[in-house]
């Protein structure tokens, strides 16, 4: 969707991407092709056990065939990407930053480590300080949540699930996160303060399960977060990640993501100047 322009209208810079994830369980390529069908700004690239989403002169072709920039890629934190590139966390931090160097993505995004993790944990605010210092990508830390069973609480990550109680450089913010972890987002937002550098926007109902829902079709503040950045001046890029595993065909699928992009762009335009 394409807003007409209007003097009383703020339509901001901000690129809107999709997530490779967003089309779970088919493939990257798959998801390059409906970004660019339906106008996408670019991509970000989930690298998962795809092998197209770990080979960078793939997702380099992809990205020139398509004429669509990759403008993120996530690293693989996934407990069912534990084994991709590796098993050591370290090296594939250091690939995800190479592959976003080459692939010309402004941002990695990075989970927190599991607890189980343990040296990883103990090091990784410093260490990802420092790899965030040898580089122009952006390490953009995202919030997780408390893993809940019954009624009892368990946590998973460490240092934390809430990012904003360490000192990263760079905040990733996923709504659907928060609304798992049934917080206050847009307080998040004001803890992470100028250090917000990446948006996954997806909603949840706050029913504790990760849902990653159609913007506008849960209880999450997705209006408000869009239409907040577009008044602050936000100099980063909004990824739908969003779950279309129970659309019934390709083709509700395709809807269902035109109508994510529509929705963002909506709210992101502001009859308020930025500041």
């Amino acid at each position: 969707m394409v807003l007409p322009p209007h003097p009383a209208l703020h339509i901001p810079d901000t690129k809107v991407a999709l997530s490779t994830a967003s089309v779970y369980p088919a493939s990257t390529a798959v998801a390059f092709e409906l970004a660019a069908k339906l106008g996408y700004d670019g991509v970000e690239v989930m690298v998962w056990n795809d092998p197209v989403s770990q080979d960078i002169d793939a997702l380099r072709r992809l990205s020139d065939h398509h004429r669509l920039p990759i403008l993120a890629v996530h690293a693989p934190c996934l407990l069912i990407t534990q084994r991709v590139w590796t098993t050591d966390p370290w090296t594939k931090l250091v690939r995800a930053r190479a592959a976003a160097e080459k692939l010309g993505a402004s941002a990695v995004v990075v989970h927190p480590p599991f607890r189980w993790q343990r040296q990883y944990a103990r090091e990784f605010v410093e260490g990802i300080n420092r790899m965030a210092g040898e580089t122009d990508v952006r390490f953009a830390v995202e919030n997780m949540y408390p893993w809940r069973y019954r009624d009892r609480e368990m946590l998973a990550y460490a240092p934390g699930w809430d990012v904003t109680e360490e000192e990263y450089r760079h905040f990733t913010i996923d709504l659907s996160h928060a609304a798992t972890s049934r917080i206050d987002a847009l307080e998040m937002v004001e803890r992470m303060g100028d250090r917000l550098a990446h948006i996954h926007l997806a909603d949840g109902s706050g029913s504790g399960k990760d849902e990653h829902l159609i913007p506008g079709r849960g209880k999450q503040p997705c209006a408000e977060l869009l239409e907040h950045l577009a008044r602050t001046g936000f100099d980063g890029h909004v990824v739908l990640e969003v779950n279309t595993r129970r659309s019934a065909s390709p083709a509700e699928r395709e809807a269902d993501l035109a109508e994510a992009l529509a929705f963002t762009r909506l709210h992101l335009a502001t009859p308020s100047r930025v500041r």
